[in-house]
């Protein structure tokens, strides 16, 4: 391990003054739980490390003016787990994603925006997070900007943040009454390992019963975390089918670029998608269902 400096603002402006004077060697520190390892194992070398937990708008979970939920880059998923608003709302398919990361004590820790910010290409915390349409609000010498969070990823690991950014918050934007989403993923054992396929839907239907819009992304099966585009244009401005359930997945296939590993070949891992692709839209009729859609097969 190298050493660095470290430094814990209790105000955004004194953390950004701090990962700047680290000519992109500084990393911030929410909960840790990937960094830290990282930093053990020597691959992440850096001359700063800002903790960022004391930065008050950082721990900001609310649901704004807007009737936008916002997330603060240092809420845990412990936090937004057992937040009532997002418990049983619009947005619970966010709960899809931060109730497997890791076991409770890593949860207790972990951010959704390290989840983010690390850029695994299986993060379970994000695909639920492109399924709704989330935007990243970051924050850097220049100003702040937000941009989509599927636009964020540029390889495992990597990500368009610049030098000196930070990544302050998750919007997420209000979503339509009858809308549901699902994210499931497979992995060799049940609990506290690596997905090596996600998938994740979301669905918002008319009063007629057709999807009026629907987004689904997967991961683990590319670079990076990705939208299913051919598998929604399937479903986009039409009822739901069976037929038309297993014209997605097979779209979402085509969609994949996954590789072989010692966790799964790629064969594999093109079935898995196609089988978690049927079950998320499945489940996203069982939510509406309970959302009085009875009138939807």
């Amino acid at each position: 391990m190298n050493e660095f400096d470290f430094a814990a603002p209790s105000t955004l402006a004194g953390a950004l003054e701090a990962l700047g004077t680290a000519n992109g060697n500084g990393r911030a520190l929410a909960g840790g739980t990937d960094l830290i390892d990282q930093i053990r194992t020597g691959a992440c070398a850096l001359s700063i490390l800002v903790d960022i937990k004391r930065i008050p708008e950082l721990n900001v979970l609310e649901v704004d003016g807007g009737r936008n939920l916002r997330i603060g880059g240092a809420v845990t998923c412990t936090d937004v787990n057992s937040s009532p608003l997002v418990s049983g709302s619009r947005w619970s398919m966010v709960l899809d994603g931060t109730r497997i990361i890791g076991d409770v004590k890593i949860q207790n820790r972990a951010s959704l925006a390290g989840n983010i910010c690390n850029a695994a290409p299986s993060a379970d915390g994000v695909i639920p997070l492109i399924c709704l349409d989330a935007r990243a609000v970051l924050a850097g010498k220049n100003g702040s900007r937000e941009v989509a969070v599927e636009e964020i990823f540029v390889g495992p690991g990597e990500t368009i943040l610049e030098s000196g950014e930070l990544l302050t918050a998750i919007v997420i934007p209000e979503r339509p009454e009858c809308s549901a989403g699902s994210y499931r993923r497979m992995t060799p054992r049940a609990e506290m390992d690596i997905a090596f396929v996600g998938v994740g839907s979301w669905m918002a239907l008319n009063d007629d019963g057709v999807v009026e819009d629907c987004r689904i992304a997967l991961s683990a099966v590319a670079p990076t975390p990705i939208r299913a585009a051919s598998a929604e244009d399937v479903l986009r401005g039409s009822p739901m089918t069976d037929a038309r359930v297993e014209e997605a997945a097979e779209k979402a296939a085509t969609e994949a670029r996954p590789i072989s590993d010692h966790r799964s070949s790629a064969e594999y891992r093109l079935h898995v998608v196609r089988a978690l692709t049927r079950r998320t839209l499945d489940d996203c009729a069982t939510r509406l269902r309970g959302n009085e859609r009875s009138d939807w097969p």
